[in-house]
Order: structure tokens, then C-alpha cells, then sequence
């Protein structure tokens, strides 16, 4: 079994300092085989911001694969958004884009979704998929694949579509190609945890989709500080979702959900 700890939209600028020590230890806790940060690294892509967001991650376990957001390309500075919108983000917290981890039993893999031609939607090209879908084709097939990005491929009902991550069916049908059994975004502030299939009609398939609410902003869009905690086995991934608690002062379970694999489909076990 494998522990991934996801967090998202951590937006320092923006930030709510009473929860990063708490939010540490519980990371620490329990002990990630990787951590994963889907992205909004900042509230506004300034320096500070980037150097407070990387010397904060730098104090939490390795290995992490971190991807940026819409929020970490320059919304004000005109020049920078269309010219070098990720420099910044490349030069404080990392070069790579497309970053990857893999082990024995999972494969997690970074895919960009930030745009600077939108303010705050996001979108794939062929070019990045067919990359990825050549990469995890060529893993072993016993590997748990996982695709992290900061737009979501399926979001929480009563959502607006335009929160989609754009281009998602033309990424999904080569993630059902390549075998991709669970997805990692936030970019909404809000939980949610399903399988592909209500969504997206491919035969055969359907992945996990699981989304961040954001770990450490003050700005929570009416859902608590929270993150969330993967256990993941070859035919069983239980999603753990952690919440602040004002009353203890600490973050806390709120609730669990279990999503097993049936063939090249995951489904909840309640359904």
C-alpha cells in the first residue's frame, strides 16, 4: 500500500498561518510516500509569495510532486502573464512542469494546466497528453497511475461546467489507453471524490477523480480548511478527507470514502 497526501490551493498571500504547523504534523503523521500539491501555490505570483510557499513545502516530507495554477501566473503585470508567465514559478519552486514519481507500486505524474491566455480556467494540448500517454504506456501495467493537475476533469454538482479542465474528453479517452486510474486537482476550494463514469461514457473505463479543497487560504468558499489523505492498494483506494477544527485547534478526519476497481473501472463501494 502506498500514502499519497494531497493538498491544493495553498495560495500563500493569502494565507491563514494558525493552520501550517498543524497541517505539518499531520502530514507527518501519517507517514506520505509522496506528497502532492495540485497547484495555487500563490494568491498573486509575486516573489515573496513563491519564496514563503517553497520554504514552507521545504519543511514537509519528500519526495513532492507539485504542479502550478492559474494563480501562480502574474494576474496585473500584463508583460509578465504573456511573456514569462511561469518564470517565477520555475525559478522558486521548480524548473520541471511535468514532474514524475514513481516506485513499485504507483506512478504519479505532473501535468500543467495553467494557461496566461484565461484568468482562471485551464486547459491540455495534444503535445502534453501524448507525452504522458507515451510515458505510463511504457510502465509496467501493475502500477497505479496517477495524473496530477490544478483544473479538474469532473467537479461537484451544482458547479459551473466552465471549471472543467478544457479539452478533457480528448484527455480522457488517452488516459483510458494508457490505464490512468485515479486524478488529483483542486482549483475549486471544494472536496469531492467520484468516478469518471457519470461523467465521461468510455467502455470499459473510468477513473477516480478526487478534488482538494484548499489546505491553508483564508479564502474557503464555504467548506473548512481541508485536505486529503490517499491509501492506495492495486484494486482499493480509500479517500481520507481532513478538516480544520477550530474547536480542537488541529486538523481532523471528517469523513472516508472507498472506491475498489473492477477490471479498468473504479466505482465507490457504496454504489
Amino acid at each position: 500500500m502506498r500514502t499519497v497526501v494531497h493538498l491544493s490551493d495553498i495560495h500563500f498571500g493569502r494565507v491563514d498561518y494558525k493552520l501550517l504547523e498543524p497541517l505539518k504534523e499531520v502530514v507527518f503523521g501519517v507517514q506520505p510516500d509522496v506528497v502532492v500539491v495540485s497547484g495555487d501555490l500563490t494568491q498573486r505570483a509575486r516573489s515573496a509569495q513563491f519564496r514563503e510557499a517553497k520554504a514552507w513545502l521545504d519543511t514537509l516530507p519528500q519526495p513532492q510532486i507539485i504542479v502550478p495554477g492559474n494563480h501562480d501566473i502574474p494576474l496585473y503585470n500584463v508583460a509578465a502573464r504573456f511573456l514569462t508567465p511561469l518564470d517565477k514559478y520555475r525559478k522558486y519552486i521548480t524548473p520541471d512542469l511535468a514532474p514524475e514519481y514513481i516506485d513499485e507500486e504507483i506512478a504519479v505524474m505532473g501535468l500543467n494546466t495553467a494557461r496566461s491566455l484565461t484568468f482562471k480556467d485551464g486547459r491540455v494540448n495534444k503535445e502534453q497528453i501524448g507525452r504522458l500517454h507515451d510515458r505510463l504506456a511504457g510502465l509496467g501495467k501493475d502500477l497505479t497511475r496517477i495524473v496530477v493537475t490544478h483544473h479538474p476533469f469532473d467537479l461537484p454538482e451544482n458547479s459551473d461546467e466552465d471549471d472543467l479542465v478544457d479539452r478533457a474528453p480528448m484527455a480522457m479517452e488517452a488516459f483510458s489507453r494508457c490505464g490512468v486510474d485515479l486524478l488529483l486537482a483542486g482549483h475549486l476550494h471544494a472536496s469531492h471524490s467520484a468516478s469518471s463514469a457519470r461523467r465521461y461514457k468510455i467502455s470499459g473505463y473510468a477513473a477516480l477523480v478526487v478534488q482538494a479543497g484548499t489546505a491553508t487560504s483564508t479564502r474557503g468558499r464555504g467548506e473548512q480548511n481541508s485536505f486529503n489523505v490517499l491509501k492506495i492498494d492495486r484494486d482499493e483506494i480509500e479517500v481520507v478527507r481532513y478538516s480544520w477544527s477550530d474547536e480542537a485547534g488541529a486538523f481532523k478526519i471528517a469523513n472516508s470514502e472507498l472506491f475498489r476497481r473492477t477490471g479498468n473501472t473504479w466505482e465507490s463501494s457504496v454504489d
